[in-house]
């Protein structure tokens, strides 16, 4: 098993990102345009792994991962990577990545 990294560590790091957390919130999927065509829904949810801001990141929650993650579930993500829009960082477990629902 690959080691995990805490997510006040993940939010420094851009690809090959090993974290885990809890589910505090998910917002209301909203539906996106590809860059290759067609559409694919998107939500963002709040995990986290401490108690202070610093242990919180966003979880971009893509397509058949939406119904998948609720509120109160463990995820881990594997192979993960951030970006950062409007000085928020935000994860994904992206095309080569992997997410774990209560492992």
């Amino acid at each position: 098993m690959t080691e995990s990294i805490p997510i006040s560590q993940a939010k420094k790091m851009r690809s090959g990102v090993n974290t885990e957390g809890t589910v505090k919130s998910k917002g209301e999927p909203r539906t996106v345009n590809l860059k290759t065509g067609g559409t694919v829904n998107v939500c963002d949810a709040i995990i986290s792994d401490g108690d202070t801001e610093d242990d919180q990141m966003k979880l971009t929650l893509w397509g058949d991962d939406i119904k998948a993650v609720n509120v109160g579930d463990r995820v881990v993500i594997t192979n993960g990577y951030t970006n950062e829009f409007k000085g928020e960082v935000s994860l994904t477990k992206g095309k080569y990545g992997q997410m774990e629902i209560n492992p």
